[in-house]
């Protein structure tokens, strides 16, 4: 068996399954319903258990071996990127923290600029501007679907506190 130590998949795989867990325990809290009438726990739930199942295939065939060669790439790879980009890992994490504060603070247009934004400018080609575009459009079509078609409970623009 090769070495676990530097196979990514393996410990991708591995992260699947356990946020596969989570959801599969935690949906059916919610109340699963029917496949008619599906209640709120049952796509949590579901999709936590198709997650479990791609976590387990991922890590069983990265620790089974490669299955097959990809010219240019070596057979022992370590976990992190040759050069990882913490910076943009860290904007990419804070966007949907970003949501959750400015959610809570001034409701879903706030929050969904902030998320969409903040994670954008993650992206190595990225520019304030381009981010800046695609949370307006994000943010605009995203109160379309969640407010005014899905009717989510959430205020568009309301200023409050925790």
């Amino acid at each position: 068996m090769h070495s676990l130590l530097h196979k990514r998949d393996f410990y991708a795989g591995l992260l699947m399954v356990l946020f596969g867990l989570v959801a599969a325990v935690e949906g059916p809290t919610y109340g699963m319903g029917s496949l008619v009438r599906m209640g709120p726990g049952f796509m949590p739930t579901a999709l936590g258990v198709t997650l479990i199942i791609l976590g387990l295939v991922t890590s069983a065939t990265a620790a089974i071996g490669t299955v097959a060669h990809i010219p240019g790439q070596h057979e022992e790879e370590s976990i992190l990127p040759e050069h990882p980009e913490w910076i943009a890992w860290g904007l990419i994490l804070a966007g949907p923290l970003a949501f959750i504060v400015f959610g809570k603070l001034g409701g879903m247009i706030p929050g969904t600029f902030a998320c969409v934004f903040i994670s954008a400018l993650g992206e190595r080609t990225a520019t304030w501007k381009s981010a800046f575009v695609l949370a307006i459009l994000v943010t605009f079509f995203g109160v379309l679907l969640f407010h005014n078609i899905l009717n989510v409970p959430m205020p568009i623009l309301e200023w409050g506190s925790f």
